[in-house]
């Protein structure tokens, strides 16, 4: 696996991810369509859509991959999607739990973003971490299906994770790799600079925001050449706060937040223990497990300020 390229050499990658993307969306359709008919979504709480809560169904969380499934489905009567998603899994996890359902329900368009919680781990090696996730995306790709893969946002201002910059960076490097060793597209997260805003994140500092996730959604279109209605949403400015206020958010998220994650390290649990994928079947999108997509004016986020300061 390589490390981190030139920057031309990044940009002319971002550039043959859309153009491949722009083929298979367009070729012989319309241009307002697209040829995906059954699309699943693995990974975990990225892809489940921790931090965008849904407030019209406790406990359901929506996340740019249901965002992304509704306005695919707009103008398509036929179009299903699926979510294997589980929060607080590894890439081996990801493999051995999620791979040969989502074969099962044969695909013609598969996302995949697996590995985030390996790599934030100490100690972690993102090389090892890539060659699982070319080993999971080789067993996709016999599907025939479009593929796409995540790279990492660039965490440098987050105060959790900026610590890992070189990492995810390496990280990063080997997903496009895998990509263009398995002819998949790879929707860049890190050259997604509205991702570096406070409001694009939760209050839990690991998880987006409802707004990153509509605007993750929205990049994931655009790479793959589908327009859609999901419109740019500026983030309302957090109020400025002392110093001391600031202390004091940051004591109650150590307390609510961060306490709890490192509890669940050390006693080897996760989030997703004993949790199941939130949309395990390949169903039609507007049936009764999903809400209303765009045309019924659910495509804006729910929440534009972000409740804590990082």
């Amino acid at each position: 696996m390589k490390e981190v390229s030139a920057p031309e050499e990044r940009s002319q990658s971002t550039a043959d991810d859309r153009a491949a993307a722009q083929e298979l969306a367009t070729g012989d359709q319309n241009p307002s369509q697209h040829p995906w008919q059954r699309y699943v979504a693995l990974g975990d709480s990225f892809t489940e859509g921790i931090g965008d809560p849904d407030p019209n169904r406790p406990g359901y969380h929506r996340g740019w991959a249901d965002r992304v499934a509704q306005e695919l489905a707009q103008g398509a009567p036929n179009f299903a999607y699926a979510n294997l998603a589980v929060r607080g899994k590894l890439i081996n996890q990801i493999r051995d739990e999620q791979v040969a359902p989502a074969l099962e329900l044969k695909p013609d368009l598969i996302t995949l973003c697996a590995g985030g919680n390996d790599v934030i781990r100490p100690g972690s090696d993102p090389d090892e971490t890539a060659r699982t996730l070319d080993t999971v995306v080789q067993i996709l790709s016999i599907t025939g299906a479009t593929v796409v893969l995540f790279n990492g946002p660039d965490v440098r201002d987050t105060p959790m994770m900026g610590s890992i910059r070189g990492k995810v960076a390496i990280f990063n490097e080997n997903v496009r790799t895998v990509a263009k060793r398995h002819d998949a597209v790879v929707a860049d997260m890190w050259s997604l600079r509205e991702l570096t805003a406070k409001e694009m994140w939760d209050e839990d500092r690991l998880h987006f925001s409802p707004l990153g996730h509509h605007t993750i959604a929205r990049m994931v279109l655009d790479t793959l050449n589908v327009p859609h209605d999901l419109s740019p949403v500026e983030p309302t400015p957090p109020s400025e706060r002392s110093w001391r206020e600031a202390r004091v958010d940051d004591a109650i998220w150590a307390r609510h937040h961060l306490f709890p994650w490192v509890i669940r390290r050390l006693r080897g649990r996760s989030s997703g223990d004993g949790l199941t994928a939130k949309r395990p079947d390949i169903e039609p999108l507007f049936g009764g497990s999903m809400p209303l997509g765009s045309a019924g004016g659910g495509d804006e986020p729910q929440e534009m300020t972000r409740r804590n300061s990082v």
